[in-house]
């Protein structure tokens, strides 16, 4: 009897209040959406520098023939030159930050080149001549590319030692800060919810006022009067993080696997099974927020 009464008092609170409970629902559907993305971008940006960082190798390019580098006045890189550096790189000094040595010759470079940019017309007057060999090394520890930076920049026959985070990381970087406003843009949507579900709630409790004083005086107790409010809140901002959760679903899906990923190919991206992962905490994220507001409100708007 309880329960259907329950059921019926938040029916009513639901019909009297249809077009706040409507805007609750879509207010808490795009707040959540923001935060949803912004975790959702999060879970990117770990996974390229997960898959990415794994391959990162420091370049050490060899001088050519046309160099202005200081280190390179002796024109290119002489065999005896590479050879010493190929024994410095494979001793005993430096086995516990290399994991792996490749050396590419001018010609490997070409074939690498003009496989990669053999449709390009600009491509088509290089020769194997106009670049450079390099060795690419592998780090047991990406993060110690300091150590062989300072150990071969300004080595004659070295005209240069890059690190190849310095093309990833300004990507991360530029991410990171998408996520960082895409998470400020949530703060605000969800000051906006929290204010919504209180007035939601207080004009539901105002205008039964009535019917919650004759409740009282029947003996019935605070959390029996505030449940079907409670309740209220608590399902339209559920459904809100229900469309939330469709609307992320159908970003990664069609934008994300079927589009950008088809169009980019070097980049891992994330799939719809990361939108379940972050699913559980915003469903958590709204009946918090529907709770808390609830509580607030009802302390002051069911007294009699």
């Amino acid at each position: 009897m309880r329960l259907q009464f329950i059921l019926s008092e938040i029916g009513v609170g639901l019909r009297r209040n249809l077009s706040m409970t409507i805007s609750v629902i879509l207010v808490t559907f795009v707040s959540l959406t923001f935060v949803g993305a912004a975790g959702l971008l999060q879970l990117q940006i770990n996974e390229m520098k997960d898959d990415w960082y794994d391959k990162v190798e420091v370049s050490i390019f060899l001088c050519p023939a046309d160099s202005e580098v200081p280190t390179c006045a002796g024109g290119e890189a002489t065999a005896e030159q590479i050879d010493a550096l190929r024994t410095e790189l494979e001793g005993e000094e430096l086995s516990p930050y290399v994991k792996e040595i490749f050396f590419e010759s001018k010609e490997d470079a070409f074939a690498s080149f003009t496989e990669q940019f053999a449709d390009e017309f600009w491509a088509q007057g290089v020769t194997a001549d106009d670049l450079q060999a390099s060795f690419r090394v592998a780090l047991v520890d990406p993060e110690q590319y300091q150590v062989l930076s300072d150990l071969f920049t300004g080595r004659q026959g070295v005209e240069e030692v890059r690190d190849q985070r310095e093309v990833i990381e300004p990507l991360i970087l530029v991410l990171n800060r998408a996520s960082l406003v895409a998470a400020a843009l949530a703060a605000v949507m969800l000051l906006a919810a929290v204010l919504l579900i209180t007035t939601t709630i207080r004009l539901s409790a105002m205008s039964r006022r009535r019917e919650t004083g004759i409740m009282r005086l029947v003996g019935a107790s605070n959390l029996f009067i505030q449940l079907p409010f409670m309740l209220e809140g608590a399902i339209a901002a559920t459904i809100g993080a229900a469309l939330s959760v469709a609307g992320l679903w159908f970003g990664v899906k069609y934008l994300v696997e079927d589009w950008l990923a088809q169009s980019v190919r070097f980049v891992q991206y994330i799939g719809t099974d990361a939108v379940w992962t972050i699913a559980p905490a915003l469903l958590v994220i709204a009946i918090g927020l529907a709770t808390v507001s609830s509580v607030v409100t009802l302390s002051r708007y069911t007294k009699v």
